[in-house]
């Protein structure tokens, strides 16, 4: 995949890293940050501009983001409500009044929780599937986004520029970064299960 990504990026110069910053916004496995750190390298040793890289990047990303913001405008909450009403909300011990919850608490925090998970691997894309699903407006959805975003296009493409042929060295450090982030996540994933059906368990026993 790496060599396939860089080949597409040196024959496509800024359309290639948009493509692939788009593509990655969408299908997460896709590592931004072999894209944006070869983009910097390659601004090194070709007519290619940091700046325009940058603006480049980061429309792509909005483009990919905006995708699957609209993937959870069809599945709103309107519909998750309706699925949680019947067996499957059995099955997952949810309750349409859980989602008026998470629809509530993404109203509230939604814009600074899309800002900072675009800082956050894997789920910097995913975030904009429940921001679509809160119906979270469009303006603040944008805004929040392109900040977040252009704050790590711009980290990741200027580290490549300054690392030169040692870009790699990023990627490398990145990816033990994602690693880290992940088992984090996982980590407060299982506890936070494991506090809402204990909360689950002491509301029935009483």
């Amino acid at each position: 995949m790496e060599n396939i990504i860089i080949d597409l990026m040196e024959n496509f110069g800024y359309i290639g890293i948009f493509l692939l910053i788009a593509v990655e916004n969408i299908f997460p496995p896709i590592p931004s940050e072999l894209i944006l750190t070869f983009g910097g390298f390659m601004t090194t040793y070709t007519n290619l501009n940091i700046v325009i890289m940058i603006i480049f990047a980061t429309l792509g990303a909005l483009t990919g983001a905006l995708a699957l913001y609209y993937v959870g405008k069809i599945f709103n909450k309107r519909r998750l409500m309706k699925i949680v009403s019947g067996k499957v909300g059995k099955v997952l011990r949810l309750k349409a009044e859980d989602i008026e919850k998470a629809d509530y608490w993404f109203d509230t925090k939604g814009h600074i929780t899309v800002f900072f998970c675009r800082f956050i691997p894997i789920v910097r894309s995913l975030i904009s599937i429940p921001a679509g699903m809160s119906e979270m407006p469009m303006k603040k959805f944008i805004v929040y986004t392109t900040l977040g975003t252009l704050i790590w296009n711009t980290v990741l493409v200027t580290l490549g520029s300054l690392m030169g042929k040692n870009w790699e060295k990023i990627v490398l450090f990145m990816n033990d970064y994602s690693h880290i982030v992940l088992i984090i996540l996982v980590i407060l994933f299982i506890a936070a299960i494991i506090y809402f059906y204990s909360k689950r368990v002491k509301k029935k026993t009483s």
